[in-house]
């Protein structure tokens, strides 16, 4: 075990502090769905008894008391404050259209229908999600802090705080800040003091204008004195002023025409739109324009302050009501996103993140379990470096072809690469995750049919270091964010050192602890920063990317441990305030040859790796890359020394669950059992269905757990008849939980740390 205050596993060093998730409602609570001895009772109807006589009669009288048991628990948990006050954050008409009706029905009196059971899946639902799903939002998945602590004296340390949340905050998702931009651009005394800027691929050399692909085009002196003063910074009526002899407005509408220009009212992406927006509405300087937009702000401000000041679901559902009908007055804009595929996360207008009360501290008993990580994180390193390899030599050839022409502006560097970073990029990124769970299937030599597998980490560590050589290959791919969850019955088992670690996702090329949910929710920020100062002593170059896109970007996960040295590149989009001194134009940047190596030279002559403009690209090809055996029918749990690298996972036709289509619900719980049981299923599992929009929790033993199954097995199998579902073993379960609160309650959760490798090769600047 090590002494070194600053934990490493090899070549990658931990950061000190590292992120506690888990839900807002205790574990326990999904338990609460499994009525007592009606498993066992299910049980003795085994795969050759017949589902009838006296004995099913019998269990049908049994089924049909437990479902009116288990309809009034879920009405309990329908009626409980905080489960109305979660759902009002998620999905608030839900209230009225859902679970209203279902509380006005009286389980055992008025007949069990369709829409009630429907109502029942809905809150269980709701519940599975709150009570054991590790997800980071508002009060009901709370961040949490922790720290490595070598003097420890137990592995783990919980200190409780008081209460569940220790702070909660309210933020405008951006695009409700953004269409507020857009109604004040619209007014004229505001138009004027908007500040025109240059679209960031577009380049300016004197009169001549050159955009990517298209011949240069020569303007005449009015447009190029024009762009020359375009820096998103001037507004448009100083423009003017400067130029008295050019009609600007005229001008600028047709370089807005010409799309080399934009002149709108633009919010910088980030945590706080509402600031941003502020701040600038207090630079206009007509009094009555700037009186207006301000009054606007306010009130939506107002309403945003209302819905943070709830105490009470009644009067948080009262303020966003009364925020939603203020912002559609105003902006003429529904306050509520429509939900399809090329709708970005944050549909609501505003959402909440907290900071959870408990922390927790590590002893160096969990590091040293830890330690087989380090074989997974250096052949992660594998994965990064053949990828930034392959996306190299793709585009060293776009060079080579652009400079034989002359000098290449990276601008016309990017657009031409396109085709390699989604298209053969893409298609050599499947390929190493394919070549990469075979070689870990060999080194870890899985027997055909294993349930378990369990070697040592000195067994397999040579293997690992031949086969998987390389690491890094740009800037952010020498971070890694591990998620770990450590099993244990109890907190006392835990402490005393009785506990399995289990990995659950290796997330690579990202500081995942950077995005604004974190970091916002850090009682002191300047420590992440301080270690990301560590991590990279000299500026890095990032792109700009996006407000945000329908995968997964919003304000919620974009990173924001951005230092003042720190470069900008705008590509295609300028989403940073323009008037911050590092921020570059793709146009006004070079793409060179230096020591055999293709750089970015920007215009202060500041160089970096061609690589660090496509991180975000590389990224989010690599980001979930990791998968350590291949995706077969079954697979094992692996495990090495006390770390769990693989739970054990079926993937299986939704056609095939015979039990799926079987409209009496006693039937169908008993066929579901015997399913499970010919499969080799455990109690608790989680399921992924490409029908489903996340994965959901099952409990074989809740028939209303079985019930949502089936529906999804039965939706599967009608969109694809060939598709399948992955289940994967619950692992830690529900009672293998150790964080609790002040009251004594257990939570599920995991801990999200960060690796740096400390011994990649080059990159950053140079």
């Amino acid at each position: 075990m090590t002494e070194d205050p600053v934990p490493s596993l090899g070549r990658w060093r931990l950061w000190e502090q590292f992120a506690l998730r888990g839900p807002g409602f205790p574990a326990d609570g999904v338990l609460r769905l499994a009525p007592p001895g009606l498993a066992e009772a299910a049980d003795k109807f085994d795969a050759d008894a017949p589902l009838d006589g006296a004995d099913w009669a019998d269990f049908a009288r049994l089924f049909a008391d437990a479902a009116v048991e288990t309809a009034h628990t879920l009405q309990d948990i329908a009626r409980a404050p905080s489960f109305r006050e979660a759902v009002a954050w998620q999905n608030r008409p839900v209230l009225t259209s859902g679970i209203a009706p279902f509380l006005r029905w009286t389980p055992g009196v008025d007949k069990r229908s369709s829409m009630p059971r429907q109502r029942e899946e809905l809150v269980a639902h709701y519940w599975q999600r709150f009570c054991v799903k590790n997800d980071t939002i508002g009060f009901f998945g709370p961040v949490g802090w922790g720290r490595w602590d070598p003097a420890a004296p137990h592995a783990v340390t919980v200190d409780t705080g008081s209460g569940l949340i220790a702070e909660s905050t309210v933020y405008w998702a951006s695009w409700g800040i953004d269409a507020l931009a857009r109604t004040l651009d619209a007014d004229p005394g505001l138009r004027e003091w908007v500040a025109p800027r240059r679209v960031p691929f577009v380049t300016v050399d004197g009169d001549r204008v050159r955009v990517p692909g298209r011949r240069p085009v020569t303007v005449g002196a009015g447009a190029a004195a024009v762009l020359a003063l375009c820096d998103g910074v001037r507004p448009a009526r100083a423009i003017a002023a400067a130029l008295p002899d050019h009609d600007v407005p005229a001008v600028l509408a047709d370089l807005v025409a010409r799309r080399w220009v934009v002149w709108r009212l633009d919010v910088p992406a980030g945590t706080h739109p509402d600031r941003d927006l502020r701040a600038w509405l207090e630079t206009v300087g007509a009094p009555e324009p700037r009186r207006r937009g301000l009054a606007a702000l306010d009130r939506l401000e107002e309403g945003r302050a209302a819905v943070a000041a709830a105490r009470d679901v009644d009067a948080l559902v009262g303020a966003l009501t009364d925020l939603e009908r203020d912002f559609t007055e105003l902006t003429d804009t529904a306050a509520v996103r429509e939900k399809s595929v090329s709708t970005a996360p944050c549909r609501a207008l505003v959402y909440s993140d907290s900071r959870r009360s408990a922390t927790a501290r590590l002893g160096p008993e969990v590091l040293e379990a830890l330690r087989p990580l380090r074989l997974l994180m250096d052949s992660a390193g594998w994965l990064t470096s053949r990828l930034a390899a392959a996306v190299r030599t793709g585009t060293r050839a776009v060079y080579e072809r652009l400079a034989a022409e002359g000098p290449v502006d990276l601008a016309s560097f990017w657009f031409a690469c396109l085709p390699v970073l989604h298209g053969t990029a893409r298609a050599t990124a499947d390929e190493l995750q394919e070549k990469f769970a075979a070689t870990w299937r060999r080194i870890l030599a899985v027997p055909a049919d294993a349930r378990r597998v369990a070697v040592r980490s000195a067994d397999i560590e040579a293997a690992v270091r031949e086969a998987f050589t390389g690491s890094g290959g740009w800037t952010a791919a020498r971070y890694l964010s591990p998620d770990v969850m450590v099993a244990a019955d109890g907190p006392e088992a835990v402490a005393r050192g009785d506990f399995t670690l289990v990995l659950g996702e290796l997330h690579l090329a990202a500081n995942t602890l950077g995005a604004s949910l974190f970091t916002h929710q850090h009682p002191d920020a300047g420590e992440l920063v301080r270690l990301t100062d560590r991590d990279h002593p000299g500026p890095r170059l990032l792109p700009l990317i996006p407000k945000e896109h329908r995968a997964r970007l919003s304000a919620r996960v974009r990173q924001t441990l951005l230092r003042p040295r720190d470069y900008q590149v705008a590509l295609t989009d300028f989403t940073a305030d323009p008037a911050r001194p590092r921020a570059v134009h793709s146009a006004d940047a070079v793409v060179e040859e230096h020591d055999g190596d293709l750089v970015v030279r920007l215009p202060d002559g500041a160089r970096f790796p061609v690589t660090d403009v496509f991180s975000h690209v590389l990224t989010t090809l690599s980001m979930d890359l990791f998968r350590l055996l291949p995706q077969e029918g079954h697979t094992p749990r692996v495990t090495v020394d006390r770390l769990v690298v693989a739970r054990e996972t079926w993937r299986l036709p939704a056609s095939e669950a015979g039990f799926a289509d079987d409209k009496d619900e006693a039937r169908r719980f008993v066929r579901a059992r015997r399913w499970r049981a010919r499969l080799g299923l455990p109690r608790y599992v989680f399921v992924v269905s490409p029908a489903e929009p996340r994965p959901f929790y099952v409990d074989f033993d809740s028939p209303v757990y079985v019930t949502i199954l089936a529906k999804t097995l039965r939706r599967l199998a009608r969109r694809d008849p060939r598709g399948t579902v992955t289940i994967t073993e619950m692992l830690p379960t529900p009672e293998q939980t150790w964080l609790r609160d002040d009251e004594g309650r257990r939570y599920t959760s995991e801990l999200r740390f960060v690796a740096f490798d400390t011994e990649a090769g080059p990159t950053g600047h140079r």
